[in-house]
């Protein structure tokens, strides 16, 4: 499964979120995902994809957390 929809299956399922809403452009902040549910989202990611997440800095759209995860592989 591509990863772009491998992670907003996860974000629908976890944070209630409507799937048309979960675009490569749509920021974090605007999808209201605050701190926790991030780390939450992190370790979903990291055992679906089987990749070590990291601590990254300057994600902030869909994209980018996208575009680092496929720089795990």
């Amino acid at each position: 499964m591509p990863t772009n929809d491998t992670q907003r299956e996860v974000l629908v399922e976890n944070l209630d979120l409507d799937p048309e809403a979960v675009t490569a452009e749509a920021t974090i902040e605007g999808l209201g995902i605050d701190s926790l549910d991030m780390v939450e989202l992190v370790c979903d990611i990291e055992d679906r994809c089987e990749v070590e997440f990291g601590e990254p800095e300057g994600l902030v759209t869909i994209g980018d957390i996208v575009a680092h995860i496929d720089s795990l592989k």
